[in-house]
């Protein structure tokens, strides 16, 4: 009979997997931005709640903090380098100086608290239960922040009635992802786990149905806006036209009086 904590293991591996493609997701979406040279109206708090979430739970799964965890360290050590990679891309493309100087600033503090959490949770909690419980609480929090951060998206969608500045796939796979940690979480129950992914399907199932809803409109306003600049350009090519002729017309002139006895 094959035992729980081997189906643990299992899920764990799972979830891994369907974390590292949540976490690669967004790739399309910056290449995007790599080739308009522009963030557009994409926003960076989707990826700094994700980084500080994905730091939370490589501390929590460490085993000085929680031992038996390697699979949680593995996913989200890999995490902070893939989010960080878009931060970075995300600083580079922003024409928006205020902006740039929010995003350092909040990377900044994540860094920091982070950093301070670590020391002071191995320095002054001196069992793996107290450990666990102080950084369970602080990954709960990261995990609200990764999952509720899209609501400032959802927000933009309900009102343009267009979901083209919420990736499919980032939606898709945070789903998935939380269904993995969500069994994995039960198998052998862990509270720090079960919260945070149990919300996290509740925000990936919203996502997931404000994207069926507004999928056709979102084909349709972009059917009209390209048709309308493809109607500006052929305005302006008309109006330029007139400008040829006289300016041939003119210089046919010019010529014919050149050339004349």
């Amino acid at each position: 009979m094959v035992s729980a904590d081997a189906i643990r293991t299992v899920v764990g591996i799972i979830g891994n997997v369907i974390s590292l493609i949540l976490f690669l997701s967004p790739v399309q979406t910056f290449v995007r931005i790599w080739k308009k040279g522009s963030v557009e109206q994409y926003s960076p708090v989707p990826y700094l709640a994700t980084l500080f979430n994905c730091m939370a739970w490589a501390l929590y799964g460490l085993p000085v903090v929680h031992p038996n965890s390697l699979l949680v360290v593995t996913i989200n050590g890999s995490a902070i380098f893939i989010e960080l990679s878009y931060i970075i891309l995300f600083l580079i493309y922003s024409s928006d100086k205020k902006q740039r100087l929010k995003v350092l600033l909040v990377l900044l503090l994540e860094l920091v608290f982070m950093a301070l959490l670590a020391f002071l949770v191995i320095k002054l909690a001196h069992t793996h239960n107290k450990r666990s419980l102080i950084v369970g609480l602080v990954c709960i929090l990261g995990n609200i922040m990764m999952y509720a951060s899209p609501l400032s998206v959802m927000k933009l969608v309900i009102t343009t009635k267009s979901v083209e500045y919420m990736p499919f796939f980032l939606s898709l796979f945070s789903f998935f992802n939380s269904i993995a940690w969500f069994t994995y979480a039960l198998i052998r129950f862990d509270i720090f786990l079960t919260i945070p992914n149990g919300l996290g399907l509740l925000f990936g199932s919203a996502q997931l149905l404000l994207y069926a809803t507004y999928y056709k409109n979102t084909k349709r306003l972009m059917a009209e806006r390209k048709s309308r600049q493809s109607s500006l350009t052929e305005v302006v090519s008309d109006r330029d036209e007139p400008k040829k002729i006289s300016r041939t017309n003119h210089n046919g002139r010019a010529l014919s009086q050149n050339n004349g006895p």
